[in-house]
Parts: structure tokens; sequence; C-alpha cells
């Protein structure tokens, strides 16, 4: 394949929920066919069939894990004697001997405990888990669980994912400079905010959608600020020519800073719509845009 999808990541949140296993293979398939090899999950989604899901095609495919990464999530509480058992549970439904990327899926204060943090330590020494990170952590709470694991020697956050698109960023400035120096990979999702801004939402919520099955999802974008960069998105696509969903993929796509992109699928169309936004870059309008 000649497209560039280096920073392109499937995020499987829809597997077991919206899409059943045999379409969520197809997507599998067809991601791998053209070279996306970042699959992102968590145990939370669909009570674990997204992690068992992934596993089946990985039993029945047989690629070479060294050419993927599977990254996956726990939420709270956090305790130290959880962390065994969540990893354990997650390698089983993900059929691998280790994790090669595990999230704390969400800021607890619990997850500050520093007997917590060393059992995250431990399970990265026995080998069960490669790499730490965090996901939806304010910078604050990042600096604050790296400062702590510094203290105590333990092995550090590396990992940062969080919402970031064209109407809804929880990474600013600051943070993205925070990132680079404590040499943080940043892995952003909802490059389309859950459909808000196809614009698909406009005339009240879509039936079977991101924002009707998770209803606390409206809260993040249904306010002044996501419906004021929706209705100037509206104008720079009709002035462009190029869909919404074209300008705000490729916008998430070519923000500096940013090293991997979740996009998430229902079917291989709306990974051929990621593919051709991430070979479309326009500084001027990306420019237009945000000004």
């Amino acid at each position: 394949m000649s497209e560039d999808t280096s920073n392109i990541g499937l995020g499987c949140v829809t597997f077991g929920r919206e899409i059943d296993e045999t379409a969520s293979h197809e997507l599998l398939d067809y991601a791998f066919e053209r070279k996306i090899t970042f699959f992102d999950t968590a145990a939370a989604y669909a009570g674990g069939a997204s992690e068992t899901i992934i596993g089946n095609w990985l039993a029945s495919r047989r690629p070479d894990l060294g050419d993927l990464t599977i990254a996956t999530k726990f939420q709270p509480p956090f305790t130290p004697q959880r962390v065994s058992q969540v990893v354990n549970e997650s390698l089983s439904r993900l059929r691998v001997s280790s994790l090669d990327l595990l999230y704390i899926h969400q800021w607890d204060e619990t997850a500050d405990c520093p007997e917590f943090l060393t059992a995250l330590d431990q399970v990265v020494s026995d080998g069960r888990v490669k790499t730490l990170g965090v996901s939806n952590y304010s910078g604050k709470q990042l600096e604050g669980a790296l400062a702590l694991q510094d203290q105590d020697g333990l092995k550090r956050f590396s990992v940062l994912q969080n919402n970031f698109n064209y109407a809804v960023r929880d990474i600013d400035s600051d943070y993205f400079h925070l990132c680079q120096d404590e040499k943080i990979t940043v892995v952003t999702y909802s490059p389309l905010g859950a459909g808000f801004l196809t614009g698909k939402h406009r005339n009240g919520v879509e039936p079977g959608s991101r924002f009707d099955l998770i209803p606390g999802h409206q809260d993040v974008y249904f306010h002044k600020e996501a419906e004021e960069k929706l209705a100037r998105l509206e104008a720079l696509a009709k002035q462009s020519g190029h869909s919404q969903a074209h300008l705000a993929l490729s916008w998430a796509m070519h923000q500096p800073g940013i090293n991997t992109v979740l996009v998430g699928a229902r079917t291989t169309a709306h990974l051929d719509q990621a593919l051709a936004a991430k070979n479309f870059d326009s500084t001027e309008l990306f420019m237009e845009m945000d000004s």
C-alpha cells in the first residue's frame, strides 16, 4: 500500500457494542492490510467483549505480534490487589502473553497511591506489561503521577491518550510542552467528536449513535464553544468543497505534537475516509479553520 498510515490507530470501542465479531474482524483485517497496526481497546468496552474479539482475531490470523501494538485500559478503583488480576484478565481475553500498552483509563485519587504505582511497576518488571500510559488525565494529574513514580524509582507513564479534535481539546499548548519535556508519546481519540463534527446531529441526536448509546457524551459537545466550531467547519466545508468529516479528520491528523490519532469505525468505508484524510494536507486551510 502506498498510503502513509503511520499515525493512524484503530479505536476498537465499537467492537461487541455497535458491531459484531464478524464485522469487527473484517475491520481488523482491512486495517492490518493497510498497515494500520495500533489497535486500542479497554477492559470496559462492551464488558470485555472488545478485548475478546481482538484476541480471537489474533488467534485465528496469527499475525507477527512484533508488527502490532495492542493497547488496553482498566478503570478505578485502583488498588495494588487489583493490578495483577486486571492484567491477567486482559491477557486472557486478548490471548497474548504480554500487554504492549496498559493505560489507566481515567484519573482517580486512588491512582496516586504509592502502593498502586508499585504494583504497576511490578507487572512491567515481570514482563506482563511492556509500557504504561494514562488516559483522560489533566496536565496537573500527569505531573503528579510522574513525580510519585520518580520519587520511588518506578517505571514511568510514557504515553498519554486524551480527547482532542477540532471542537474539543483536552490537551492545550502547555500540556503539549509538558509531554515534550517529559518524553510522553501523545495519542488522541475522537477526531470526529463521536460524529458531532459531521453535522449529523444538527436536528437532534441520531438514533443508534454514540451520543444515543452513551448520553453522557452529549455534555462534552453540545455547548456554545463546540457549536461555534461546528458552524465554522460547516462554512469552510461549503467554501472548500470538502466534507466536514474530511476536514475534521485531516485537521486532527496534521496537528503537531501528536503521535497517533485513533479512528473509531463500524465499516471499512470509515477507514477509507481516515486514509484519505491522512493523505490530505493543506496548511492554508487548517490555518483558516483555526482563525
